[in-house]
Formats: structure tokens, sequence, C-alpha cells
């Protein structure tokens, strides 16, 4: 993955190029008592790869920017560790970041980790797109998820770091759909909702599961990058060829 990485490259590897840019985009926010603090950066990088990996087999001329580690987390601020940037700062960032970008590169991709980015990401995705520049974002996900720091994101990091997972401090929290918690998580924040920080049920995770996810998510986003097809909202759409399994994800709470 080396000659990849932005960070690895001088100027002269990019000259006479307009590679396609993907931005892994994470948060620095409570995990429950189990998780560290980075997981949905080290989701959304480790995502980044795999896909990259596939596009660059592909002849895909693909770069990935170095990770975005601060996000817009203010409803985990109630757990030490979080630092939240906020949404305002987060859109600034996003376009500034787009804009400098794109005076060299053909196309931004914001690969996102952490569903609480998302209102700050759509804006300045948008944003960008009115101006005239070829942007989207895409979200780690897939259907059937518990929300934050249960099953699925257990699992990721299982397979990513296992020696980061404190597996016996795991607890189960509230494991209803989000749409059902959202009210209460507006008003009273994720520690009002779940002590743990946990929504969802850490048992039975493993980090073969975990590897199926990642995997997974990669096939869903290198076919969504092939298609290149993007909403009015800046959303990379997948191919509703790829198949989609009622499996565990990363979370749009997460």
């Amino acid at each position: 993955m080396a000659a990849t990485r932005l960070a690895e490259l001088t100027w002269p590897d990019l000259e006479d190029r307009r590679p396609l840019v993907l931005l892994p985009l994470g948060s620095c926010e409570q995990h429950g008592p189990h998780l560290p603090l980075d997981t949905d950066t080290a989701v959304a990088r480790a995502v980044t790869e795999r896909a990259v990996a596939r596009l660059g087999a592909d002849g895909t001329d693909v770069v990935i920017a170095p990770p975005l580690t601060y996000g817009a987390s203010g409803e985990h601020e109630g757990f030490p560790g979080t630092v939240s940037i906020g949404h305002e700062a987060l859109r600034l960032l996003i376009t500034e970041i787009g804009r400098s970008l794109l005076r060299w590169a053909g196309r931004l991709l914001v690969v996102n980790g952490h569903g609480g980015n998302v209102p700050g990401l759509a804006d300045a995705v948008t944003g960008l797109r009115g101006e005239g520049r070829d942007v989207a974002w895409w979200p780690c996900t897939l259907p059937g998820a518990d929300a934050h720091a249960g099953r699925t994101e257990t699992s990721l990091m299982l397979r990513l770091r296992p020696a980061a997972v404190r597996p016996e401090r795991a607890v189960a929290g509230p494991t209803e759909p989000v749409r059902l918690l959202m009210d209460r998580l507006i008003a009273e924040s994720v520690r009002g909702v779940s002590p743990s920080g946990v929504l969802g049920d850490p048992a039975g995770a493993g980090g073969a599961e975990g590897h199926g996810l990642l995997e997974r998510m990669a096939d869903r986003l290198a076919d969504g990058v092939r298609a290149w097809q993007v909403s009015e909202q800046g959303r990379l759409s997948t191919p509703a060829s790829v198949p989609r399994p009622v499996v565990a994800r990363s979370g749009e709470a997460s």
C-alpha cells in the first residue's frame, strides 16, 4: 500500500496525474468501556485500504489521504476521552481540504466511519459539488447492525487491533434500533441513554466476523467507486447488483 499513500509520496510522484483521492474520516470518541477511542477512524482507514487494493488491481489511479481523526461527536461528550470539533468546524475542514486537494486531484471521496459526522460532511460535499468539484462521501455501513460499540464494532476491532480490545470490560447496552432511541439520544445524549456508552450487545463478537464485515464493506466501496453514482446529498451509491447481506455493521450512530 506504500505507493498509494499520499503522506509517503513526493510532489513529482503526482505530477501529470489526476488521481481519485480517498480520505478516511473518523472520530475520537468513547466506544464503551472495552473499545479504543479511535475505533471509527480505524474502521474507515481499514475499509479504505482494502477498497484501494481492489481498485488498484483494476488499474484505477487512486491515492489514500491521511485520515482525519476528529469529527462531530457532541453526543458522546458526556464521556471522558471524547474530542468533538462540531458540525460547523467539520464542514469548513472538509470544504477547505476539498478545495485545496482538487487543485491537483481529479476526484475526492470521503470514507466516513462515524454517523455523527454526516450533517457537516454532507453539507461540505454538496457545497463543493455546487462549486463544480467532483466530490462524494460514503458511509462504512452494512444493513442489520447494532449502533455503537456492540457486536459489530467489537468484531471489527478484534480483527484490526485485538490487543486494544478489553473484552473483560464489555457490557451490553440498549439493543433497540437507533431510530427508536433517537428522541432520547437527542434529549439526553448517549450517556443519558446508556451509562456504559454501548448501544447494542458485544456478546458473540469475533475477529472472523470482523474480517467478513471489512471485506463486504470494501467490496461495496470499490463497486461504488467503479459506478460513481452520486446522490443529491453527495452520497456515493452502492450499485444494486452488489449483495447486501443482513449482517452487523459499523452503525450510523457509531
